[in-house]
């Protein structure tokens, strides 16, 4: 799981350049997400890792820390390929 999280990170850091962000930040409590950057974000997750992001999992739990995006991702990964 730690690529997953490399590849966030470093989406992240080109946004938000002023502040070293750790895995476990929030970062809607520490401001850094706007609801442009936040389309942005889903946008990246769901092109990078091919995914879909559907309406019921557009829940801030799921994108508040770089963790909570890497499980999220790591429960739509397998729940992908359990379908195939």
């Amino acid at each position: 799981m730690n690529q997953p999280k490399n590849q966030i990170k470093n989406f992240i850091s080109r946004f938000i350049t002023t502040h070293d962000l750790q895995e476990d930040e929030d970062i809607f409590t520490l401001g850094f997400v706007n609801s442009m950057f936040a389309m942005q974000l889903v946008l990246f997750l769901e092109q990078e890792f091919q995914i879909n992001i559907e309406n019921e999992d557009l829940d801030f739990d799921n994108f508040r820390t770089i963790n909570a995006m890497a499980s999220f991702l790591d429960h739509k990964l397998s729940k992908t390929f359990n379908y195939h």
